[in-house]
């Protein structure tokens, strides 16, 4: 054990409980600069404790218990890495942490269940998750939340049985077993009547799938709240698609203006798209250097942080996330002048594509541990990189509506599941070529039918380029449909048997952590 990568066998460190034997060592730099990120996160739980509202809210909302699990989470995503690496991820899930900490105490504040303020309250406005949330930037007066953020999306990723119960309750409604888990999720959040009580309206979206306008369905009855859908069509390259959707976001625009009383503000909205557009450009530097031999923000760093900021789900302050950016660029350019390696050996350079077991967040950094895999970019990564309209005039106004309706329809979890076959398959050999990545870890969510049902084309495309092809199914929330070691399995076998490739880290292959967070 010591400061290099793969000094110790991290599959020690599990014995089948709830937690790991012990801290990892890593140098004594390194373990003091994780120790103390480690403590600083107990201290953001305590302090968030220490809040009256706060604990009231603790004591409402069953889900709460699972945050206890957050420096766990923060352990799983940060094993094994050193230097730069560790730092770049602390910075990110740190961030992730503390802004997830304000947003719940914020929604505590005007939640009416446990004695909220009614004021705050009607300054808010309920989205989706899977919604990009660049619409609000035009109401600086107002706050754009979203609460499944907190009892689903978020937790789920910090305790892989959090969602267990909700998902039952939704099968127990009469919901098939068959259906994807998030909408489930949601709707037993409802039904157990677990879902806070905020917001003056809401507005939902028809991402990502039809399970997805159910649930949006049955929740607006739980909520008892006026709704408006968002529903542009899924062809999201042809340009009468976006027409439409034009005309569903300034729909949008008017429907929250007569439920808030408050007007559209151009110079908050470009002055947030200025900002957008610095954190878009900061994110292709990140790609470029991801090209090279010596990439220094992999999948296991960039993803959660990229989706956070992207659909601004916290709703954190966007110079906030550009600080974080900044300083991930620093540190970036440093790591590739002194052509640093992400791990020991770099074996393959892997795209991640598909939607990823939600409640196995540190997957990509298991492959990286185990099997020298590079994630360097993921499917929800690549979104939409273009540069918006940031300047207030005439033809920018008009040019704003359809930045904002291309957002809509390239939005998370959209574009490539939904938004066509050259999206969702000819990009990803383009990426490929781009990325010089010799391999695709295609995540297969077993409840979602859009990229199952390209299975055989990606096959046989991949075939053809000499692309090797990872099946990893899962469940996305749900692990007891696919757990985290169904998943890692399905790797073991096809590097030890297609490859005839050993493990960096062979006490990794098998870890009992079916009870572990």
């Amino acid at each position: 054990m010591g400061k290099r990568m793969n000094s110790e066998a991290l599959g020690k460190f599990y014995n089948g409980g709830r937690t790991k034997v012990r801290r990892e060592w890593r140098g004594l730099a390194d373990t003091w600069f994780d120790y103390k990120c480690w403590v600083k996160t107990w201290g953001m739980l305590f302090k968030f404790l220490f809040n009256l509202q706060n604990l009231k809210g603790f004591l409402r909302y069953r889900w709460m218990l699972n945050y206890i699990a957050t420096p766990d989470f923060l352990d799983r995503c940060n094993e094994g890495l050193r230097g730069k690496q560790l730092r770049l991820s602390h910075m990110e899930f740190g961030f992730i942490v503390k802004e997830l900490m304000r947003s719940l105490t914020f929604m505590f504040k005007a939640d009416q269940n446990i004695g909220g303020s009614k004021a705050l309250s009607d300054k808010m406005v309920i989205m989706d998750e899977n919604m990009m949330e660049e619409i609000m930037f035009g109401f600086p007066n107002l706050y754009f939340m979203c609460p499944q953020v907190a009892g689903v999306f978020a937790l789920c990723a910090v305790s892989q049985n959090s969602q267990i119960r909700y998902i039952d309750k939704a099968e127990e409604f009469g919901i098939t077993g068959d259906v994807c888990a998030m909408p489930k999720s949601e709707l037993g959040l409802c039904i157990e009547d677990d879902t806070l009580d905020i917001g003056k309206c809401m507005l939902h979206c028809n991402t990502t799938c039809d399970t997805s306008l159910m649930g949006n369905g049955i929740e607006d009855w739980r909520y008892r709240k006026p709704s408006f859908a968002i529903a542009a069509s899924e062809h999201i390259e042809d340009e009468l698609v976006l027409e439409y959707a034009v005309d569903e976001i300034k729909a949008a625009i008017r429907f929250v203006e007569e439920q808030t009383g408050e007007k559209w503000d151009w110079d908050a909205y470009f002055r947030n798209m200025r900002v957008l557009n610095e954190q878009t450009r900061i994110f292709l530097e990140i790609l470029e250097i991801n090209k090279t031999p010596y990439p220094q923000v992999p999948e296991n760093v960039i993803n959660l942080y990229r989706d956070i900021y992207y659909t601004r789900m916290l709703n954190a302050d966007g110079e906030s996330y550009l600080e974080i950016d900044r300083k991930i660029r620093e540190i970036m350019y440093e790591g590739y002048k002194n052509k640093e390696l992400v791990c020991t050996e770099i074996r393959h350079r892997a795209l991640i594509w598909g939607v990823q077991g939600e409640f196995y967040t540190a997957f990509p950094n298991w492959l990286l541990n185990c099997w020298g895999i590079v994630g360097i970019t993921h499917m929800l990564s690549l979104t939409s990189t273009k540069i918006y309209a940031d300047t207030d005039t005439p033809e920018n106004r008009e040019q704003a509506m359809y930045d904002l309706a291309d957002l809509y329809v390239n939005m998370i979890m959209r574009n490539r599941s939904e938004g066509g076959f050259r999206l969702g398959v000819d990009d990803v050999w383009r990426f490929c070529e781009e990325f010089k990545m010799d391999m695709i870890v295609m995540c297969e969510q077993i409840a979602c039918k859009a990229l199952t049902g390209w299975h055989g084309i990606y096959e046989e495309e991949a075939a053809k380029r000499g692309i090797h092809v990872v099946w990893v199914p899962h469940a996305l929330l749900d692990p007891r449909k696919a757990s985290r070691q169904n998943m890692r399995d399905q790797v073991n076998r096809y590097m030890r048997t297609v490859l005839g490739e050993k493990p960096l880290d062979p006490s990794l292959e098998y870890i009992e952590d079916d009870n572990a967070w």
